[in-house]
């Protein structure tokens, strides 16, 4: 079978085992299903640029050059929320889409990845925020009102949690024995007085189980610089956004926009 369009984020649905499912073309392929099968995903040296236009080289989080530095979504706030200023009417890029972004209920959480870490996203995108990075469990620490209060309690509480996951760790289930809910309780008692008031009252740990046929030992990436380079193995197991083979691992959402052609025999 031959599928071909230009890569973008899997999509995640929670359940006792995540299930994963890639929009490629007209097609959707769930993936899950195609555990032990040999895939291989090929290169042609085009990207579809996050405004739709087909670029010879992506800039960066499938951005063209331009679009990055113009365009609300690639905003800092987006990297950085501590940045925000919607809140206060101040524009940095497009005022009205600022404040449908940040101007929402946003939650402050920590996950277990290889280590506790904390994060920060909208309230719309979990528990698939969470699946996104791979996470072995996570909790809701706070819910509060914008985004600049969520980057507010993230920036207190980076002196004592990560905010980053090591991804070869990851994905190779090398993962901390620290207590998630125990370090909640840690977080509540390290924010600042004023945000306080917003801890989440029904936190509640979230399990992650993720479609893994054989576990990997070392993790080897594959990416795509040049036309025709190629990601290709038996699929041993899906967590994150990678693609886990006996030949290395392969990272779908760092390579959005990349125009491919995938074949699954």
């Amino acid at each position: 079978m031959q599928f071909e369009g230009s890569l973008c984020k899997m999509s995640t649905y929670y359940g006792k085992e995540i299930r994963y499912a890639l929009r490629l073309g007209e097609d959707l392929l769930l993936m899950n299903a195609l555990l032990g099968r040999h895939i291989e995903i090929s290169f042609n040296g085009n990207h579809t640029c996050f405004c739709g236009h087909l670029v010879a080289e992506v800039y960066r989080q499938n951005f063209c050059r331009e679009c990055f530095f113009t365009k609300p979504e690639a905003s800092p706030t987006i990297m950085k929320p501590e940045l925000s200023r919607a809140h206060l009417g101040i524009e940095e890029r497009d005022l009205e889409f600022e404040k449908r972004l940040q101007l929402q209920p946003h939650y402050v959480y920590l996950a277990k990845t290889d280590r506790i870490k904390v994060g920060v996203t909208r309230n719309t995108q979990m528990p698939s925020r969470w699946m996104d990075q791979g996470a072995k469990s996570a909790a809701i620490l706070l819910e509060v009102p914008n985004r600049y209060m969520a980057g507010e309690a993230e920036v207190a509480l980076k002196n004592h949690f990560v905010d980053k996951t090591s991804w070869q760790a990851m994905l190779k289930d090398d993962s901390t024995q620290d207590d998630l809910m125990e370090s909640i309780e840690t977080a509540k008692s390290l924010l600042p007085e004023h945000l306080k008031q917003f801890i989440f009252k029904e936190s509640a740990e979230w399990h992650f189980n993720y479609p893994i046929k054989h576990q990997i030992d070392k993790v080897k990436s594959i990416g795509f610089k040049n036309p025709n380079d190629c990601f290709q193995g038996e699929l041993w197991g899906i967590r994150g956004q990678y693609l886990i083979t006996e030949k290395g691992v392969f990272n779908v959402r760092s390579h959005s926009g990349y125009r491919v052609k995938m074949n699954v025999t």
